[in-house]
């Protein structure tokens, strides 16, 4: 905020990335219900809880999208002795990537070299990468889990009539919300375009001069 101010801004807000999205989404942010976002962004995960305009509890992780492609780039190292670059692992994770364990079976054909530099080619199925995510999976579920335990009662019943809101990079992991409805036993919903929401968010607070008030972090 200093340096903003410092540049010349005239007013500088900031805005929670979890309370981003619950606007971005049209969620009744301001009013005495308590809404629960899961930001599964690139190298963070953003937990936060939602009433009265304010961020109740919140949580951030170190697991996210950019783990997701390191674990995937280290699984395929260890299973096939094949040296692949971390962007060829965020391909593999758009392509057959899966959250879910029943999920239908994609395969994909990868090629890299191995440790005596040969060219080699393998076919992976999806079923593998849903392997090689389930730690970094189980850490987020665990993580949301945590910050639901310090929720108020009140609010903690109304996540679990209404749902958890997913967002981020993160949320396009194929049945994401299935793995958490199940894990979490909570209905999981994948917030309309994940990637943009918290832009989203943050336009339509600034058009919003008294929610904008109520919902800046001090």
């Amino acid at each position: 905020r200093e340096t903003c101010l410092a540049a010349g801004a005239k007013a500088v807000y900031l805005l929670e990335e979890p309370m981003a999205v619950a606007i971005g989404m049209n969620l009744p942010v301001a009013e005495p219900v308590g809404t629960m976002v899961v930001d599964i962004g690139g190298g963070t995960t953003e937990i936060g809880i939602i009433s009265l305009g304010g961020l109740v509890v919140k949580s951030t992780l170190r697991f996210a999208g950019d783990t997701f492609d390191q674990r995937i780039a280290d699984y395929i190292s260890r299973k096939f002795n094949l040296q692949i670059g971390v962007p060829t692992a965020e391909k593999i994770k758009k392509q057959i990537g899966t959250a879910w364990k029943n999920s239908p079976k994609l395969l994909q054909e990868i090629r890299g070299r191995d440790l005596q530099g040969n060219m080699q080619k393998y076919v992976l199925d999806s079923t593998q990468i849903y392997d090689a995510l389930e730690d970094s999976l189980n850490e987020i579920i665990d993580g949301v889990r945590i910050t639901l335990e310090r929720s108020p009662p009140e609010l903690t019943v109304d996540i679990l009539e209404r749902g958890i809101i997913l967002a981020g990079g993160g949320a396009l992991l194929r049945d994401i919300d299935k793995r958490f409805s199940e894990a979490l036993k909570i209905p999981t919903i994948i917030a309309e375009d994940p990637l943009t929401c918290v832009a989203r968010g943050c336009g339509r607070a600034l058009e919003q001069t008294e929610l904008l008030q109520k919902v800046v972090a001090n």
